[in-house]
């Protein structure tokens, strides 16, 4: 029995690109050494299963044989995709115990805007549930983005629970970095409050920005770069200027967990 419930199913072509792109760089290792075709899951893609041809696109691009398996509770958004399945992508019905077949565990499991609409209590079971479905180099990404992927906050987990949360942005659209909380995912998203340690995060990169100020004039980029390398003195980063040029920053999961978190 699927376990899980239909989300709105809104998409939208490119809106994962950012998510993807991290992807591709932050788990080509595994993907590479993986000694079968490996496979990566789409859970949750919507009404289209645009976000399934793209990822299998992007993944493809580090290993010409990645596989990608749609997931889908809804069994009208599996049929409607049924037209775009070719070798190497398929879609099936199910939810957060993730059927495939012969119990074939995934490299990547890929849940964009899917936990949004549960209650915080439920995040850490969604997570254990599908960490537990993973293969042991395997990677879940789970987060939130806008409806055209300007501005995105994901955490990714390994099969021992989460590592880190990214911090992803469009800078050209940015006024200040706390406008990402909005899109953090469901864990954090009610801890952003006074004593939190997230709130802290944001407050500081907000600072921080606001201090980069004279940097503004040499474009975005130039500014936010300036602003994380600052943020790096007192925060666990867990990536360096080549993700920073993107638009992005990540931050060790412990740094910015919940003081208690539920489940």
């Amino acid at each position: 029995m699927a376990e899980g419930m239909v989300t709105r199913g809104t998409t939208n072509p490119n809106r994962l690109r950012r998510m993807d792109r991290w992807i591709a760089a932050a788990h080509a290792p595994a993907l590479r050494r993986a000694p079968v075709p490996p496979l990566a899951v789409d859970l949750g893609y919507g009404a289209a299963p645009v976000t399934a041809v793209e990822l299998l696109g992007r993944l493809r691009r580090v290993r010409a044989d990645a596989r990608v398996t749609g997931v889908e509770i809804d069994p009208a958004r599996v049929a409607a995709a049924a037209p775009y399945a070719r070798p190497g992508l398929r879609f099936v019905r199910g939810g957060f115990e993730v059927p495939l077949p012969g119990g074939e565990r995934p490299l990547l499991i890929r849940a964009a805007n899917v936990l949004r609409q549960y209650d915080e209590a439920e995040v850490a079971g969604a997570w254990a549930r599908l960490c537990a479905r993973l293969a042991p180099d395997g990677l879940l990404v789970e987060g939130t983005c806008d409806e055209i992927g300007r501005r995105h906050v994901w955490v990714a987990l390994g099969p021992e629970g989460p590592r880190t949360v990214t911090f992803a942005t469009r800078l050209a659209t940015l006024t200040t970095p706390s406008e990402l909380a909005e899109r953090l995912p469901k864990a954090l998203i009610h801890r952003n409050v006074p004593g939190e340690p997230v709130h802290r995060f944001l407050r500081d990169f907000d600072r921080a920005w606001a201090a980069a100020a004279p940097y503004g004039p040499l474009g975005a980029r130039q500014r936010w770069v300036r602003a994380v390398r600052a943020l790096a003195a007192d925060w666990p980063l867990a990536d360096g200027p080549r993700r920073w040029r993107q638009g992005e920053v990540t931050v060790r999961w412990a740094a910015v967990a919940p003081r208690r978190y539920p489940g």
